[in-house]
């Protein structure tokens, strides 16, 4: 057994070890979906922030920006924009809702109906996501050990569903936070090796290969830069929207209270603003140094560009930073991936189980058949991810702005709007996404590059240009006219019945109540979370810093020595923060 592969070993059973840990933090359906509403703002922050990163981040993105340059850094970019409004208004509000899942929220603003069809109308944009998280990951395991593709998604959506069924979101969100610490580590010495092997980041801008009408910032294969220009301010949009409505707002529901779920988001933000100057380095890294990597990897065609971290981290890291690497990538992954699962299961079980099939169910039983809808769901996932590996044609970055643009966008007007606007009926939810459906069709499947060409008088445009006018047609199709109809259902609304009315009320009335938690149980709970975390974060830091063992130069061993030294000190501040924290007030209860 090789370095790399022990690492990754060791890694895999530190994560089952996680899930099995915090198994006995579920006894009812809201610890399982949303860890009771009691978790640490830090622990939440991660969560939330690990959810927008997954190997898609070290694949599909990592291939975009090895090709254009810097415009997928302004995606992130979006992200970052979209978690900083959470820290200045939608956070709080998420959790105050009161909700155990998000389509509890879809049902108390919109009724019953419109739950329902947000239910399963939501249930393939999750799928789907799950597997281009896990189909990402693939690519990586797959290259790195030369283990078949289909193979390497079964047996790694497999790993991913034990862990997620067996902890649920307490397990989740502890290990996010454990992975989080971890993969910017890893991140950061990636990125500064890239530097410095480029000679610095001027150079490496400057080296960036580029055609006739490309530049670093815009990237290459665009005739027309104002299309570019259009791109962005979309992606800005596309990514504040998709962060910021209620069918997203998982993110928050597990925070103690509304000051956590703030800070929670304040966290995401600035983790998401330092990656955008360090993810994407290593691809322009090697860029500039000329390497081709459809020569590199040619049995993956239009794919091989996905393989550019992988490549860098092999040719240019110690002996030892590959598994650690792939180890961190899976993290990320399956941080994304089991939230999915996690959020999926809570809405069939809450939504449809409960309400509609056993209304008098137990919470064991409930507990029962979320574990089994999560081990569905999982392999629906490795199903779907199966399926996105047979498309050859494809690659990950553009598949992925797809399903963001026609499939996730048309389902978050209604509930954004839908916190604003009071007087809508109640099947304004439900017809604007039917309405939302037939944009997504007209642009996915109608609209033409000639009718651009033909509409705007354009010469012919290249394939980059096609697929940022299929997000921009996607984008302002569904603000201008999905958002202007559900604005348009004002007109006929009418007083609703008396428990309907009471339902809204109590939304509204959630919406602008904040949650305040300084219960003994909470305070019992912060000082678990923060013991078993913390000890956690102690062992990975050790184990990092014991790879300086590993035969290679000097500056390799310190640059695992360092690492670890970071993760153990961590670890160490949180037991140290753990025992001089003051007791807390018994005078709230936890909702």
């Amino acid at each position: 057994m090789d370095i790399n592969t022990a690492i990754i070993l060791a890694y895999f059973i530190l994560l089952i070890a996680i899930g099995w840990i915090f198994r006995t933090f579920n006894t009812n359906t809201s610890d399982y979906f949303r860890a009771g509403g009691g978790a640490l703002w830090w622990m939440v922050g991660a969560t939330a922030f690990m959810t927008q990163f997954s190997a898609w981040t070290f694949t599909g993105a990592a291939g975009k920006a090895y090709l254009d340059g810097f415009p997928i850094a302004l995606m992130f970019t979006g992200n970052a924009v979209g978690y900083l409004l959470a820290y200045m208004y939608f956070a709080a509000k998420f959790r105050q809702l009161r909700i155990v899942t998000v389509m509890e929220g879809v049902r108390m603003r919109f009724g019953r109906a419109s739950e329902q069809v947000f239910t399963w109308g939501g249930l393939p944009n999750q799928l789907l996501s799950g597997g281009i998280w896990l189909n990402g990951l693939a690519i990586v395991i797959a290259v790195v050990f030369d283990i078949d593709m289909e193979t390497t998604i079964i047996l790694t959506g497999l790993v991913v569903l034990v862990m997620s069924v067996t902890g649920g979101s307490w397990a989740v969100i502890a290990s996010d936070y454990l992975q989080m610490v971890i993969i910017m580590v890893v991140c950061v010495i990636c990125s500064a090796v890239a530097v410095v092997q480029g000679g610095g980041v001027s150079e490496i801008v400057a080296n960036f290969p580029v055609d006739d009408n490309g530049s670093f910032i815009s990237g290459n294969n665009l005739n027309y830069l104002g299309i570019f220009s259009i791109w962005v301010v979309c992606i800005f949009f596309n990514q504040s929207i998709m962060l910021n409505n209620m069918t997203n707002a998982h993110r928050y529901l597990s925070a103690k209270d509304s000051i956590s779920a703030k800070n929670a988001a304040l966290l995401a933000f600035g983790l998401m603003f330092a990656g955008i100057f360090i993810w994407f380095t290593p691809s322009w890294f090697i860029a500039g140094q000329g390497v081709d990597l459809y020569g590199v990897y040619p049995e993956y065609g239009n794919k091989a560009i996905d393989y550019a971290y992988i490549y860098f981290v092999k040719e240019y890291m110690p002996a030892g930073m590959l598994g650690l690497m792939v180890a961190a990538i899976f993290a990320s992954t399956m941080s994304s991936m089991d939230t999915g699962l996690n959020k999926s299961a809570g809405i069939f079980v809450r939504s449809f189980y409960l309400p509609i099939l056993r209304p008098d169910a137990t919470e064991k039983e409930l507990l029962t058949v979320s574990k089994i809808a999560s081990t569905v769901c999982g392999l629906i996932i490795i199903a779907v991810a199966l399926f996105m590996h047979s498309l050859k044609h494809m690659d990950l970055f553009n598949i992925t702005m797809t399903v963001a643009s026609l499939i996730a966008f048309p389902t978050a007007i209604a509930p954004l709007l839908g916190m604003f606007i009071k007087n809508t009926p109640d099947w304004s939810a439900w017809a604007t996404l039917a309405v939302g459906a037939v944009v997504s069709y007209i642009v996915g499947f109608v609209l033409t590059p000639a009718d651009i060409e033909q509409w705007f008088s354009l010469g012919t445009l290249t394939a980059r240009e096609w697929a940022d006018i299929k997000v921009i047609a996607g984008v302002l199709g569904h603000l201008v006219i999905t958002g202007g109809f559900f604005v348009s259902t004002t007109l006929f609304y009418k007083p609703l019945s008396s428990e309907r009315q009471k339902e809204v009320g109590e939304f509204f009335h959630n919406l602008a109540t904040p949650v305040v938690n300084n219960s003994e149980q909470q305070g019992d709970l912060d000082k678990k979370q923060k013991n078993i975390i913390g000890k956690l974060m102690i062992l990975s830091g050790g184990l990092i810093a014991l790879m300086s063992i590993i035969p290679n130069e000097a500056w390799g061993r310190l640059t695992y020595l360092s690492g670890g030294l970071v993760v153990l000190a961590v670890g160490y501040l949180m037991m140290a923060r753990m025992k001089k924290s003051v007791q807390p007030d018994f005078s709230v209860a936890r909702n």
